[in-house]
């Protein structure tokens, strides 16, 4: 028999009635770019995060590199005053999946989707791959691929925006 794990979500106090949320886990994209885009479109509409992440895919606009923006090359197309700034494809991709899902889960609850917004987007590394790179001389190197678990909360908004 194979223990499958068990998942939870690091958002706290969580609510059924004004909350909703979506999950991926055990994604193969990099965790570096998944965390300056859950950075950048936290607090967004989803709307807005879906827009922002299909100007992205189109390198239309750049997603800003707060934290892993070493050698990273300046943008002129980057919100919020940063500088560096790159156009994770793969990553964005994977977040324009979840954001359907979070919208499915909410349209389900009976949400209002015009007043979601994001209030939680956490990234986390999963599970590594450890592999072997073939060298010269009969000699090998490690090569590890570390998966990624993405959870996005939406909250509907109160009041009028």
């Amino acid at each position: 028999m194979i223990d499958m794990p068990q998942f939870g979500y690091a958002f706290q106090n969580y609510d059924k009635t004004k909350h909703v949320r979506a999950s991926i886990r055990e994604k193969d994209i990099s965790h570096k770019h998944s965390r300056e885009i859950a950075v950048a479109i936290k607090g967004m509409s989803i709307e807005k995060a879906r827009e922002f992440l299909e100007n992205v895919i189109a390198r239309k606009e750049a997603v800003p590199y707060r934290r892993y923006n070493m050698e990273v090359a300046h943008r002129s197309n980057i919100r919020d005053g940063f500088f560096a700034g790159r156009f994770p494809e793969k990553a964005a991709g994977e977040f324009l999946k979840l954001l359907d899902n979070l919208e499915s889960n909410a349209e389900y609850k009976g949400m209002d989707l015009d007043r979601l917004r994001i209030v939680s987007a956490a990234v986390h590394k999963g599970t590594k791959l450890q592999r072997f790179q073939p060298r010269a001389m009969g000699r090998s190197s490690p090569k590890y691929d570390t998966l990624v678990h993405v959870e996005l909360v939406a909250q509907e908004a109160r009041g009028e925006e």
